[in-house]
């Protein structure tokens, strides 16, 4: 096991023998904006190395792959979890989003590795935020689209702190170039485990004082945070390897898609679809499918991509 993923465990431990342990605020903050600047940054200096027209075909496929995982997920949330129209739109919208924790994770995984992949994927992230949270807010209020305040809600999705701080790395990166960068490497580049470790550490914490949450919608969810997340790998994994990505590629698509958004979701949906629960869809986000992707998640989604490409 990765040793960033055993700083979230002991994240969790902490929390469940009621330890007093708790990073402040601020420090909590800091890492979360350097941790999405940092992937930013690498991304866009990765993507002044390549041709935009090599990249708009997938990113095209990308967005599309967002817009789908929602509707798959509703479905199954109304009719077979019974959930109220609400709860079920703003679940699939976390789920049709994306983790940019669990993304990271995922690069760890395969730098370990020494497995190559698409230095451009921060690209794709970005991308992933916004598509599956308006399908899930459009599907929350189908019959009643008037009564949403579509400015605000623009306002908080596209100029959210994760989208501006995302897509203002990837700016900065691609415009600056490898060169221009360089001069920063030590701080976005070499520390970015370490700093990555300290925030899981705290997400161990809050992903703990989640799972009481989950206890009042019972088991239909638990099973939904684990199932579903594997379902979704195999859609990932199976367009990563139609869009001829490399194998490391391919398995963070698996990760991207598999993952459920508990940062710029929960912001947006607690706007456009104020009648949903918000412990149901953080609880399962955060509760279940986060520690599933972190513990036995990621390696499965590499097995699965390393299936799709043999």
């Amino acid at each position: 096991m990765d040793p960033v993923v055993l700083f979230f465990v002991l994240g969790v431990v902490a929390r469940l023998v009621k330890s007093d342990l708790r990073l402040p605020e601020a420090l909590y903050e800091t890492l979360s904006i350097y941790l999405l600047l940092a992937i930013g940054l690498k991304g866009g200096v990765e993507l002044a190395k390549h041709p935009i027209s090599t990249v708009a075909p997938q990113a095209v496929a990308i967005v599309v792959m967002g817009l789908l995982l929602p509707l798959l997920a509703y479905p199954i949330l109304r009719f077979l979890g019974r959930l109220n129209n609400f709860d079920a739109a703003a679940i699939a919208a976390h789920y049709g989003s994306v983790s940019v924790v669990t993304f990271a994770v995922g690069l760890a995984f395969v730098t370990k590795r020494g497995i190559a992949y698409e230095e451009y994927m921060p690209l794709f992230v970005a991308l992933l935020e916004v598509p599956g949270i308006i399908v899930g807010i459009l599907l929350a209020r189908l019959h009643t689209l008037k009564s949403v305040h579509w400015g605000e809600l623009a306002r908080e999705i596209m100029f959210g702190k994760s989208v501006v701080l995302l897509v203002g790395g990837l700016c900065i990166g691609w415009l600056a170039g490898p060169q221009g960068i360089d001069p920063m490497r030590g701080l976005f580049f070499d520390l970015f485990k370490g700093v990555l470790a300290l925030f899981l550490l705290e997400m161990g914490l809050v992903a703990a004082s989640r799972l009481s949450d989950l206890k009042k919608s019972g088991p239909f969810l638990i099973g939904f945070g684990v199932v579903i997340p594997v379902l979704f790998s195999f859609i990932g994994a199976g367009l990563g390897a139609l869009l001829g990505l490399s194998l490391g590629g391919t398995t963070l698509l698996a990760v991207l898609a598999a993952s459920a958004s508990y940062i710029a979701a929960p912001a947006a949906i607690r706007i456009a679809v104020p009648e949903a629960n918000p412990s149901l869809s953080i609880g399962a986000a955060l509760g279940i499918t986060f520690p599933f992707n972190l513990t036995l998640g990621i390696p499965l989604y590499f097995e699965i991509a390393k299936m799709l490409h043999k």
